[in-house]
């Protein structure tokens, strides 16, 4: 398979299992998770470097949590961002340890989201 194909597999893989999560939450927090968009990259932008973020990271909140005022002057949405090719990478190519790593990663940035803070996500085995 063609890098171009594997790494629209693993996007494609990637979002059916974060659509499985949203299914298994409870009712508030599936509606809450429905309307916090998801996108694939395959590398972490060097934009996000810059700024600090990690090039092996596996996934990226960005944008306003859920709880935080609106700042008039902030035109970012919420979203999660999973870097697939860095959690196929993490996942050592297996697959089923992708769709796990994808799940936690997923776990961990709809955190974010909900205003958990890295001792909050490590609390619930999130980190």
């Amino acid at each position: 398979m063609s890098l171009a194909g594997r790494r629209a597999e693993l996007a494609r893989r990637a979002i059916r299992v974060v659509k499985s999560v949203v299914a298994s939450l409870p009712d508030d927090l599936r509606d809450l998770a429905e309307g916090l968009p998801v996108v694939c990259e395959h590398e972490v932008a060097r934009h996000w470097i810059e700024d600090g973020v990690e090039d092996d990271s596996l996934g990226l909140f960005s944008g306003p949590a859920r709880d935080e005022p609106l700042d008039p002057e902030c035109l970012e949405s919420p979203l999660v961002t999973l870097f697939v090719d860095n959690i196929w990478d993490y996942a050592e190519g297996d697959p089923d340890a992708f769709d796990d790593e994808v799940r936690t990663t997923y776990l961990h940035e709809f955190g974010h989201y909900l205003g958990l803070e890295e001792d909050d996500l490590e609390e619930r085995g999130l980190l």
